[in-house]
């Protein structure tokens, strides 16, 4: 998956201020994509803050939520294949356990910091309370760059972390499981590493395995769950199907790649896929042998899009991502790279095209400015990752159910939950956005308030 670098400034939405967020804003002005998080959240649950009963609570509860409930660091020794010591960062932020423990992927990448960590983690509280499963919110991962190391120094390296990470976790206390960076090779190694630390098999500790207590349907979860509400909200919203619909898709990793599949599957073209180098566009659609050779590049080879320039039917256009093509007419957007790739100059070239729909796949890949872009076309349906990308966690507390029971699903079992959980979403959002809300509005104040009356509940 392809990780865009931002800029700081652009991250936080200049038109709106909360005094009650003042505080927050000042400890944390280094931590500017956690603030963007924060601020957007805020922004589409304001009607609650106003709310003349419950307002205050609503304030103080959403503050409460801001600040995780533990924030563990540690080192990570390891050693490459030239015998050569090094020491990177983990982290594991621990934000909310107010509906469940606390469950969010590891994501293994340079850019990875404490403020980006606790982005994740924030937005994954709400997120994971949408999917209706008992699941707090949390976040983890190191500054750790996988990009050319070899299969023996990912092992090393994914034990190392799991040695310092083993003793903040449990099936009842934290679950973490696969981001960028993280697939199942390495959710495996770290599996291993902790089944010979503590002498114990099937306690669920991780998600996103393999044969030792996976689930079927984890890798193409989120994915596929992005295509199926957005197809929900097309179908409700426009009246129409996916049938012919050009469809651009960012980013090379586990959600890019499924999206993709499913999109096919479903009669769409896609138009697009990318990673950090630049991107691939097919002007007719791709194709099923495209889709193949992109998964044999990436999930066998594990090589750049840049390799498959003369083998597919596509055109690789270096140093370009979907949303800066002008002249790539595209009906419906699914980012699902890294956070903030869609910018104010991305969106607008997306609602000049004749875009008609923008469904996250990624955490917070539009950017503040893009965001105001989207709101100020409300005839375009906008999906934001919390209700989008549910699929992936959602698939990951079934994997928990899984291992508690003993038991083992089949794959159709496993996709038809799936459906039902992403239709269960979207009627969750259109509920709460009301007669005159937005869909995006609609997801922000139905998880929230799901984890605000948890709390009430808990006696807080």
């Amino acid at each position: 998956m392809s990780v865009t670098q931002t800029n700081p400034q652009s991250c936080t939405n200049p038109n709106k201020h909360f005094d009650f967020l003042d505080d927050l804003q000042s400890k944390y002005h280094h931590q500017p994509v956690f603030l963007q998080a924060v601020e957007e959240m805020a922004l589409s649950i304001e009607p609650l803050f106003n709310d003349p009963t419950n307002g205050d609570f609503y304030r103080k509860a959403f503050l409460f939520l801001t600040e995780p409930e533990r924030m563990i660091s540690f080192h990570v020794p390891w050693m490459d294949d030239k015998g050569k010591h090094h020491v990177n960062r983990g982290w594991r932020v621990e934000f909310s356990s107010a509906l469940g423990p606390y469950k969010g992927g590891l994501r293994f990448h340079p850019t990875v910091d404490d403020g980006i960590l606790k982005f994740l983690g924030f937005e994954q509280i709400f997120k994971n309370a949408l999917t209706g499963l008992p699941l707090g919110g949390g976040k983890g991962g190191s500054d750790f760059d996988p990009k050319g190391k070899s299969e023996a120094e990912m092992r090393r390296f994914c034990e190392s972390f799991m040695t310092q990470l083993c003793r903040y976790i449990g099936p009842s206390t934290d679950v973490p499981a696969g981001d960028i960076g993280v697939g199942g090779r390495e959710i495996g190694f770290m599996n291993g590493q902790y089944k010979r630390l503590s002498n114990k098999h099937g306690e669920g500790i991780l998600t996103g395995k393999g044969l030792c207590g996976g689930i079927q349907l984890r890798p193409e979860a989120t994915g596929f769950g992005t295509v199926y509400i957005a197809q929900h909200a097309i179908e409700d919203k426009l009246k129409r199907s996916f049938e012919g619909a050009r469809c651009a898709v960012s980013g090379s990793g586990n959600v890019a790649q499924y999206a993709s599949r499913m999109l096919i599957d479903l009669g769409a073209k896609v138009v697009s896929i990318s990673d950090s180098d630049g991107c691939l566009v097919f002007e007719n659609g791709m194709t099923d042998d495209d889709w193949n050779q992109f998964i044999e590049a990436k999930q066998v080879k594990r090589t750049r899009l840049s390799t498959l320039d003369d083998t597919v039917s596509g055109k690789y256009i270096p140093g370009r991502s979907p949303w800066t093509l002008p002249d790539l007419q595209v009906d419906f957007a699914f980012p699902c790279a890294t956070q903030n790739e869609i910018d104010e100059d991305g969106a607008s070239l997306l609602m000049k095209g004749g875009a008609m729909g923008v469904f996250e796949g990624a955490n917070l890949p539009v950017t503040a400015e893009g965001q105001e872009v989207l709101r100020s076309n409300p005839e375009v349906v906008y999906i934001p990752g919390k209700a989008a990308n549910a699929g992936g966690v959602g698939v990951s507390g079934l994997e928990m159910s899984q291992n508690a029971s003993r038991t083992y699903w089949k794959r159709e079992k496993v996709d038809i939950m799936l459906k039902e959980m992403m239709a269960g979403i979207y009627q969750q959002m259109k509920e709460a956005a009301g007669e005159d809300g937005t869909l995006e509005q609609g997801c922000n104040r139905a998880g929230f308030l799901k984890v605000a009356h948890a709390l009430k509940e808990l006696g807080w």
